[in-house]
């Protein structure tokens, strides 16, 4: 047994990791290490998103746990697309989207195993499934691995049978094959690396099945397939879905701050549960952050530490310290020690005001006029009353002098004031450069 494995299924299943597995021996497997694993990505984007990061974290922990994480990123199923959690069919990539694609996410897949030594019985493998589907020819698949299968289990799987449910829809024969092509990648996995476990999200049970039975069936072997549940918000959405869209791994996507705010905003209700998928805090740590939770919910230390977790996890330590100061700078802190791109990040979901150079100029704007202007008051006489209660705010600093004015000495980065009211409302004025 390999020191490293040891507690290896126990603590998978403490951290909520285990949904299904294929046959209960798999646990005491993982608890030997040494077995080869797999996990596939589909590059349907340039970045992968927060939603993959279950399945990146799960992988992590097998490497630590002495297992040899493989990879796969989908080359060759990526034309396809799984039909699994889709109602409608998938919109076809190009071979260029594809080849893009592909370069976007295998840096992101890098980050977070272990490639240095691929000697080692734990070395990752980044693999691409185009480089043994494309050569495949069709004759030769239906004979190897369609001979295998049979329609009405194939039918049986509930990405299938969900889509023919629904006769608007329904499926495309390319989708519906999208099952046999990743049961093959399996049977590729075994012959070439001896891959005995495939990981996936619970909606991929019916494809990791068919793997499994299809190496059951040519070669006489038993491997083993193991889901981890699917991550949803309390309210049953994906996890990884914000009102502004989808959360990136790709910095130029999402920014470090954005995702730290998105974390820091997580429910009560599921920031335990998340805590245990996606950071290597303890169990003592995870139970005392539980407990605040319960007692002290208005402190958010739990979703704080979410936050700085994943975010280092994902972006760097050094990126998550300036996300979290740039949090903390909005709501009190030192917005002027902000360079200007994190500053127009922190502020990017604010929103703002085009004013003319001039006006900031000479005596400048009254403040009471410009929270009146941007919206921030209702009305002069309540900017007034705002102010003179100590809930006006210029580039975080309090202001309770009624007739203060906004000048160029004010300007951030020589074009920007941020305003904000109370504890929340923040507005950006965007003054034009002088000329």
């Amino acid at each position: 047994m390999n020191s490293r494995a040891r507690g290896c299924a126990e603590d998978l299943e403490w951290r909520g990791l285990i949904h299904q597995v294929t046959d209960e021996v798999v646990r005491a497997h993982l608890d030997r290490g040494g077995m080869t694993v797999y996990a596939g990505f589909d590059p349907t984007a340039s970045s992968l998103g927060v939603g993959n990061l279950l399945q990146l974290c799960t992988m992590r922990r097998l490497q630590q746990a002495g297992h040899r994480p493989l990879l796969v990123a989908g080359g060759g199923t990526g034309l396809v697309g799984d039909p699994g959690g889709k109602t409608e069919e998938r919109s076809m990539l190009t071979m260029e989207t594809l080849a893009e694609n592909l370069v976007g996410i295998r840096g992101q897949l890098e980050r977070f195993m272990d490639f240095e030594d691929i000697g080692t019985d734990s070395g990752a493998l980044l693999l691409d499934n185009g480089d043994w589907l494309w050569p495949l020819s069709l004759l030769e698949f239906l004979r190897d691995v369609g001979k295998h299968a049979t329609v009405n289990a194939m039918l049986a799987k509930d990405s299938v049978r969900s889509r023919l449910e629904g006769r608007e829809q329904g499926i495309s024969y390319t989708e519906f094959s999208y099952m046999l092509l990743q049961a093959y990648d399996y049977l590729h996995l075994f012959d070439e690396y001896r891959c005995r476990l495939q990981v996936g999200g619970s909606d991929q049970w019916g494809n990791i099945v068919m793997g499994v039975d299809l190496i059951r069936r040519v070669r006489g072997e038993q491997v083993f397939g193991l889901t981890t549940p699917l991550v949803v918000k309390s309210d049953g959405t994906k996890f990884g879905k914000s009102e502004a869209g989808n959360l990136w791994l790709d910095p130029a996507r999402t920014s470090a701050y954005r995702l730290f705010q998105a974390l820091l905003n997580t429910e009560d209700a599921v920031v335990g549960r998340y805590l245990r998928y996606f950071t290597w805090l303890d169990r003592s740590a995870i139970n005392e952050l539980d407990a605040a939770t319960i007692e002290r919910p208005g402190s958010r230390e739990a979703q704080r530490a979410l936050a700085r977790q994943v975010v280092a996890l994902v972006h760097g330590p050094a990126e998550a310290a300036a996300a979290e100061r740039a949090a903390a700078a909005l709501f009190g802190g030192d917005i002027v020690g902000l360079d200007e791109a994190l500053l127009l990040d922190v502020l990017a979901e604010a929103p703002s005001t085009s004013l003319a150079h001039d006006m900031v100029t000479g005596s400048g704007l009254s403040l009471v006029d410009a929270l009146a202007l941007t919206g921030l008051s209702p009305s002069k006489s309540a900017a007034r009353t705002a102010v003179a209660q100590g809930g006006a705010y210029v580039n975080g600093r309090r202001e309770s002098a009624v007739d203060a004015t906004l000048t160029t000495a004010d300007l951030l980065h020589a074009r920007y004031i941020v305003l904000r009211r109370g504890k929340r409302d923040h507005h950006l004025l965007r003054v034009s450069r002088s000329e």
